[in-house]
Parts: structure tokens; C-alpha cells; sequence
């Protein structure tokens, strides 16, 4: 960047590859503290965080006139309504020119579409949209994000597809819509989102699909005070490690009317967690609670 860039917000530039993609607001000459997650969706790419360990996607989502945005493994921007490809803006002086987000050298000031930040508070990361904290347990890395917070063990080569990196463990909390979960209730919620959990964590090529399940939970809970569902499922793969899966489905604290996605997944494998970690995290989901700019701890 240069001071000859435009104000605009840009990807942030201290990003280090791990947890959800954020934007961080250049001020002309400077950047800034301000940052938020993109107003269209964010899909990781390949990277096993959050949604359980998921080789193959990572979803973190803004609704944004209804319409999901995804980004493939091409850096390409999808709209999932259409399915039409645009390409992703690049940064002022890169290589396509465009100012920003917006398009055509356009930018926000930064208090414009802009969510609160999330709260610094040790040891826990925040989903502000959803209204709630994970916790992050100790040699573990965090994320919070204005939508979306995920915690997770590291990565590594996925087992049936070597270009891609895998995560040992790993949970993660997003709005349902974000999801696109449409369900009306906790128990609904978490029974429809448990396969696209298992599919998206070890179905597809870093895993070499799902060959069969198991159901070990599907039961009431009470978590971050409020009364939600989960289910959880062990799976077995063609290639490598097998693994737990869990959806966890809540009302958020800070609205009745928004259902709180909790995604986790371990491998079963002496190098992962042990499964009474997700017990662990899951009983340490908390209602967020304060303001400011940070996460307890960030990659």
C-alpha cells in the first residue's frame, strides 16, 4: 500500500492464513484498527477449520441482500444464487486495479455497513453476530470475527489429497442463515445441519468420502444459558483418520429469533484431541459479553 491508495477496505494485511478472512480499513495513509468481516459471504478455502475438521470447506457468511457470496478454491467470488463467477477485488496498486470491495475503485467509510467489533477477552474468541463465545483451549488458535468465530489444532496434509491441509480439530459458530439453515427450531436445526457437518468436515477428496456413521448423541442441551440441541455422529472414512462430528444448535443470547450454528469434528487418531475436549468446549460457550476490537486469541 501506498499513501497514494485511496481510503478503502482491503484484506487485512496482518491475515496469517488461519481462521476466517478479515478486511481492514486503509485510511489513505495508513492502517487502521478497524477491522470486519467482508459484506459478502466468506468460504475458506480447503482449509480444515471450524465446520468439525473440515478438509473441504470453511463457511463464514454476511447476508447481504439475501444473496450467499462463496469464494472458491480459485480466489473467485460465486454467487450461489446465479452461479456466476466474478473475480475477487484486488488491493489499490495490485494487479486488477480495483479500489476495494466495492468494486471500480468505490469504497465505505468505515462506519458504514459495519458491525461492532468483537470483544477482547482472554482465552475466548467471539461470533458478534451470533451473540457468543468459544473458548480456546490451551496450544489451540482462535479467530473472532463481527460473524463467525472458530477455534482449531493446527493443520496438516490431508490423507487423500495431499494438496490440501486438514485440522486435526476443530469448532466453529456461525448464524443458522448464514448457513443457510432454514429449520425453525434447536432440535430441527441440529438434525439437518449434522450431514452437511460430516460431508463438508470428512466427505469429498481430503478424506476419500464418508463409507458409513454412527449416531452417539442426538439430545437436548443447555448451553450459554439457552436451550438447544445436539447431535453428534462418529464417522468412518476410505482414507485416513475417521472422526467425530457435532452440531450444536441454539438460540442466541442476544436474540430469541436467530438460531446459533456451533459446528465441531475431531479425527480419531492418537494425535487429535481427545473427544471430552468437545465436551470441554462445548460446555464453555458463553453469551459474549462486551465490546471492542480483538479476540482473545487470534492466529
Amino acid at each position: 500500500m501506498t499513501e497514494m491508495s485511496p481510503p478503502g477496505w482491503h484484506t487485512d494485511p496482518g491475515y496469517t492464513g488461519t481462521g476466517p478472512v478479515q478486511e481492514r480499513w486503509w485510511d489513505g495513509s495508513r492502517w487502521t484498527d478497524q477491522l470486519r468481516m467482508p459484506p459478502a459471504a466468506v468460504r475458506r478455502r480447503r482449509i480444515r477449520i471450524g465446520v468439525g475438521v473440515t478438509a473441504g470447506v470453511v463457511v463464514l457468511a454476511a447476508i447481504a441482500g439475501g444473496v450467499l457470496m462463496l469464494t472458491d478454491d480459485s480466489g473467485r467470488t460465486k454467487n450461489t444464487s446465479s452461479g456466476a463467477a466474478s473475480p475477487s477485488p484486488g488491493l489499490p496498486g495490485g494487479q486488477n486495479g480495483q479500489g476495494g470491495p466495492g468494486g471500480g475503485g468505490r469504497s465505505q467509510a468505515p462506519d458504514q455497513q459495519q458491525p461492532q467489533q468483537p470483544p477482547s477477552e482472554d482465552g475466548y474468541v467471539t461470533d458478534v453476530m451470533s451473540g457468543v463465545s468459544l473458548p480456546v483451549p490451551d496450544g489451540w488458535k482462535g479467530q473472532s470475527a463481527t460473524i463467525g468465530a472458530s477455534v482449531s489444532t493446527g493443520t496438516y496434509t490431508c490423507p487423500a489429497d495431499t494438496s490440501q491441509k486438514c485440522e486435526r480439530g476443530g469448532v466453529f459458530a456461525a448464524p443458522a442463515q448464514a448457513l443457510k439453515i432454514t429449520a425453525r427450531t434447536a432440535e430441527a436445526a441440529a438434525k439437518a445441519d449434522i450431514a452437511v457437518n460430516a460431508k463438508e468436515s470428512y466427505g469429498g477428496k481430503a478424506y476419500g468420502a464418508i463409507s458409513s456413521h454412527q449416531e452417539l448423541k442426538s439430545e437436548p442441551v443447555t448451553v450459554a444459558g439457552q436451550k438447544g440441541y445436539l447431535v453428534r455422529w462418529k464417522v468412518v472414512t476410505k482414507k485416513g483418520d475417521d472422526g467425530y462430528v457435532q452440531s450444536l444448535v441454539l438460540p442466541s443470547p442476544h436474540s430469541a429469533d436467530m438460531l446459533v450454528v456451533v459446528r465441531s469434528g475431531f479425527d480419531i487418531s492418537s494425535k487429535a484431541p481427545a473427544l471430552s475436549v468437545m465436551d470441554e468446549i462445548t460446555k464453555g460457550i458463553k453469551a459474549a459479553s462486551g465490546t471492542g476490537s480483538g479476540s482473545g486469541q487470534t492466529a
